[in-house]
């Protein structure tokens, strides 16, 4: 009894540490964010002759990334009203066959939560493929062990588990793998560090009802929030999800996160399997589809909860990996930049992937243009331009959560909307080092394996939102 209560002590303990934490880090930023505001205005605009040239030009070069997300902003809101739409129009009942596809490598931590939250949608016709690409822990155990207590105990009866467990390949080898054993049309991926929602199945099979949509991306929102930097990702993943909206009312989702990804399998006859050969399989999947000209989609309410990592070096491991992937992606289908063919959407190839690349391009001279920026705001005393973007941004982010199902979820970023601008800072520093060692490794033709790192699990507030 007396070692249960230690127990106890000790995870509230820690709890009201990283809550300390938590609160502490909001508050520091604060300052800076106050101090702007305070400076907008008290100080006097002192005039720089010659400078109105050079802060037109960073203007400007920023003016392309200003306008898509204009753009972006402008169209999201009519996405509740087009899906309202469609579900009118949708047969009643529409329940499809699936199959969940969760790959793993060395997943002892938290595939048990991922497998049973997808066994947990009871969605009535489901398969369940778990594939297991070599791990080197106890990821193996884990899962027959559980296959054992579920045959025993007649568990779950009406599902059919099947696990794979092959020698380590990568993850699209598993995936391909998982392909070949799967038996439903619609297929399913989910990473195994997450907690799908318990609608999530259901809510992004719906749009499958649409014979020409080949692919649907799900909502993932960050579970694991109890320090600095999960908190960073969960507002950078709330941030870009919203503006997916937009993208599919355009069916130009160009990247399908394969935590939770959605495909009628039928389509890989024609497209082929996932490329072995890239690092990102999912996003060069989604937008191989596009090249094909199928329409890709995207379900604000199918939700899935992931584990971001929670340090600052596996943070910077992963997005590596995604921007290396993104870059090798944009090569091997450059055909669809500014493609006037009539299969491919203008909106994606004269708006989103060329505006992408640019900002790509924009992050190697961000640094510069940033010294430029402050050097003249604090010179000229002009502070009032970045009130108004804090405040722009703030209205946006805020906008976003009270719009999002999961608003009660999310609200703990309500006080952290105030400091996104230098939050997005932060995860700018981490993406410009991705840039660099990614083109490097272009340069150098050297590859770059499926990664892991220190796997903590999903935290309970994400389940008890799933």
């Amino acid at each position: 009894m007396g070692h249960i209560c230690n127990l106890s002590y000790m995870m509230s303990f820690r709890n009201f540490k990283q809550s300390l934490v938590v609160v502490s880090f909001v508050l520091f930023l604060y300052i800076p964010t106050i101090l702007v505001f305070y400076f907008a205005w008290s100080k006097d605009f002192v005039p720089l002759e010659g400078f109105e040239s050079i802060r037109f030009l960073v203007l400007l070069l920023f003016a392309p990334i200003i306008l898509k997300y204009f753009i972006q902003l402008l169209i999201a809101p009519f996405y509740s009203v087009v899906e309202h739409a469609r579900s009118i129009r949708r047969q009643e009942n529409f329940f499809p066959s699936v199959s969940v596809i969760i790959p793993a490598w060395n997943e002892e931590v938290g595939i048990m939560k991922t497998i049973k939250s997808v066994l947990n949608t009871k969605y009535p016709k489901m398969e369940l493929v778990v594939v297991n690409d070599g791990s080197t822990d106890n990821t193996h155990k884990t899962v027959t062990d559980f296959l054992n207590k579920c045959q025993k105990e007649n568990l779950y009866s009406g599902v059919q588990i099947r696990y794979l467990k092959i020698k380590n390949g990568g993850k699209a080898r598993a995936l391909n793998k998982a392909l070949e054993v799967a038996v439903n049309e619609i297929v399913m991926t989910v990473d195994a560090d997450s907690i799908m929602d318990k609608n999530a199945i259901k809510n992004i099979v719906k749009h499958f009802a649409d014979m020409r949509v080949a692919s649907v991306a799900g909502n993932v929102v960050i579970g694991n929030r109890s320090n600095p930097i999960c908190l960073i990702q969960q507002l950078e993943y709330l941030y870009g999800f919203y503006f997916k909206r937009a993208d599919s009312l355009f069916n130009a989702v160009y990247i399908v996160g394969g935590a939770a990804a959605a495909y009628r399998k039928s389509v890989f006859a024609e497209i082929g399997n996932f490329d072995v050969n890239m690092i990102t399989e999912d996003i060069e999947i989604s937008t191989r589809l596009q090249a094909f000209g199928y329409h890709v989609r995207y379900a604000s309410d199918a939700y899935v909860f992931t584990e971001g990592p929670s340090d600052f070096m596996s943070l910077c491991k992963q997005r590596l990996r995604w921007k290396l992937g993104r870059l090798l992606t944009f090569w091997k289908h450059r055909s669809l930049f500014f493609s006037l063919r009539k299969t491919h959407k203008s909106y994606l190839s004269f708006l989103i992937l060329p505006i992408a690349l640019f900002a790509e391009l924009l992050l190697l001279c961000e640094g510069i243009l940033l010294i430029i920026f402050y050097t003249y705001t604090f010179y000229t005393n002009d502070f009032v331009p970045l009130a108004f973007v804090i405040t722009l941004l703030t209205g946006v982010i805020v906008l976003q959560i009270i719009s999002d199902p999961k608003v009660k979820f999310h609200r703990n970023l309500v006080l952290l909307a105030p400091t996104a601008w230098l939050l997005f800072y932060f995860m700018d520093l981490v993406e410009y080092q991705a840039l660099l060692k990614s083109i490097k490794k272009i340069v150098t033709k050297s590859e770059l394996r499926w990664q892991k790192w220190n796997r903590m699990g999903v935290f309970l507030d994400a389940q008890e939102n799933a």
